[in-house]
């Protein structure tokens, strides 16, 4: 099966990249990440919860658990370009997309999903936009893929993957179908750095909520 790229890709982004988890690996985490997260709503007493998928990765993983675990709210996604601490550093993202909100997040109980935690940043600066919309009683963290390198203290709630790589590797999610999970070497400039990438949107959805202040 050849190697399928993130839409994202371009020469110098990923070298000598690999297939880490096929289709069928990827689909199993993700079932597991279901059954983990029925558990934690049930334990922590959760009614009618909020999924919320960070663009693009987050929104393609978050689809998945959408369905699997049958709920009514429609999903919402988030773009977190303009709130990330280190955008002037590690550029823009060529594809910007919407927000989509489409309820109220005031008292609501969320669950932020993204596809891979690394530094922390990403996920901070989503809590960010979702605080510019309102004031949730709690926000869950799942994430696909975990790796070491944070920066910010941050940890997920439930996780479906962990991976183990050299400072030079880096992980990313192919999809939206099949989801494949690629491992390759990071290149120069973000070995540097150490951040996580996201993966290359192919998903558009109109904008449907505005922040209530600091939209950036």
């Amino acid at each position: 099966m050849p190697v399928r790229r993130p839409s994202s890709w371009k020469p110098g982004s990923v070298s000598k990249t690999d297939i880490w988890k096929d289709a069928a690996e990827t689909d199993a985490a993700i079932l597991c990440m279901a059954d983990d997260l029925v558990a934690l709503i049930a334990r922590r007493g959760i009614r009618e919860p909020l999924m919320i998928g960070i663009h693009t990765g987050g929104v393609w993983v978050a689809d998945r658990l959408h369905r699997q675990l049958g709920l009514e709210e429609p999903l919402g996604h988030l773009d977190i370009s303009f709130y990330r601490d280190d955008f002037t550093r590690i550029g823009m993202h060529p594809q910007v997309r919407p927000s989509y909100l489409p309820v109220g997040v005031d008292s609501r109980h969320l669950i932020l999903v993204d596809d891979v935690l690394q530094s922390g940043r990403t996920i901070r600066a989503a809590l960010n936009v979702l605080f510019d919309y309102g004031r949730p009683a709690s926000v869950s963290l799942a994430i696909l893929a975990e790796r070491e390198g944070r920066e910010l203290p941050i940890a997920p709630d439930v996780v479906g993957l962990r991976a183990r790589l050299h400072q030079d590797e880096q992980v990313k999610l192919s999809g939206p179908d099949p989801l494949l999970m690629l491992r390759g070497q990071a290149p120069v400039s973000q070995r540097a750095k150490g951040r996580e990438q996201g993966t290359a949107p192919a998903l558009g959805a109109p904008v449907d909520a505005s922040p209530r202040a600091g939209q950036g």
